[in-house]
């Protein structure tokens, strides 16, 4: 998203948002608009008679070109490299109105909304344009954000809603929900085990599986001891447990030793997802190379280690949430989502 800061500089002027330390995601936005016109220039604008040409073809290309160029219509918009844009126009004679759409995607570390806003105006006024010498009482009203993918928050829906036809044509992608699977945390620290420290990153993989829909008490805190956890570990894959998120004890300390007792009760790794939370938290600091998560399978129960603070908890599920329905289909052998 572009937003700006609430706060001014030293100079006391704007600035664009920061966001050198988001990560890149999948980015999507669709926005919409109408023009309203007569009877009679509603007509010529569908038949494809205006005076300077065809309108809604133009608009099309118009709004192409408005989307890539946001960016230098408003100063505090970051400038995306943009992988896809398509404008339709859809005429709708109940109202005498031409409904633009205008969908942007791209990924990137911030989202393409104003992009998406940008295009939807710009074929608006273009269809506005070539109608005027016909019948200069047009109006352009109704424009909007239907909807926007990617980020943190992933999938938002404007709450004046999206009719069937919209739904199917751009089927908006929210992640997929983990409704009934049985999931446990595990906090990893000799301190929040001893009581001389309030856990806090447990809580925020717990909210965030909840978030999802999946079954997940309280988390368990245990100190950082090899046996003990590849014992609960155990006890919990025997229990029917589909999941598990540890977090703690995956850096280069001598007691950070979750990897080592995940391995004791292993059957098979899961070398991908260790290496894309790598990969994908280098994005927001480059101590994410030291990190030693890991993931396996106890049987049937899969199991992550997680970095323990809370910021990297959060900056992990959001990582792993869109896998993580995907994940339990494979491992329950049924079809994939």
């Amino acid at each position: 998203m572009h937003e700006a800061s609430t706060t001014s500089s030293p100079a006391g002027g704007f600035h664009m948002a920061d966001v050198r330390r988001k990560r890149p995601t999948a980015r999507r936005a669709v926005a919409i608009g109408e023009l309203y016109a007569g009877a009679d220039a509603f007509a010529a604008i569908v038949e494809r008679r205006l005076p300077k040409g065809d309108a809604l073809s133009m608009a099309e290309i118009a709004g192409l070109q408005g989307a890539k160029q946001a960016s230098s219509l408003m100063p505090l918009c970051h400038p995306l490299p943009l992988e896809f844009v398509e404008l339709r126009c859809v005429p709708v004679p109940e109202r005498h109105a031409i409904r633009v759409y205008c969908e942007v995607a791209t990924e990137a570390r911030t989202g393409v909304e104003m992009e998406a806003l940008a295009g939807a105006n710009a074929a608006l006024l273009t269809i506005y344009d070539l109608t005027k010498p016909v019948d200069p009482a047009l109006s352009i009203g109704g424009i909007r954000l239907l909807f926007k993918e990617g980020g943190k928050k992933g999938l938002w829906l404007h709450p004046d809603g999206i009719t069937d036809e919209e739904r199917a044509r751009y089927r908006p992608r929210a992640i997929a929900r983990l409704d009934d699977w049985h999931v446990a945390v595990v906090v990893l620290s000799d301190r929040a085990s001893a009581g001389s420290y309030e856990d806090r990153s447990g809580p925020v993989i717990t909210d965030a599986l909840r978030g999802l829909g999946a079954r997940v008490g309280e988390p368990t805190v245990l100190a950082d001891d090899v046996d003990a956890l590849a014992a609960h570990l155990h006890a919990l894959a025997s229990q029917g447990t589909g999941l598990v998120i540890t977090c703690g004890g995956t850096g280069l300390g001598p007691r950070d030793t979750t990897p080592e007792a995940i391995a004791q009760v292993a059957t098979r790794r899961v070398p991908g997802l260790a290496e894309m939370l790598r990969s994908e938290s280098r994005h927001h600091t480059a101590m994410a190379w030291l990190s030693r998560a890991d993931a396996v399978l106890v049987d049937r129960t899969l199991v992550i280690a997680l970095p323990g603070s809370p910021k990297a908890a959060a900056q992990s599920m959001a990582i792993l949430a869109p896998l993580l329905a995907h994940a339990r289909a494979m491992v329950e052998g049924g079809s994939h989502p």
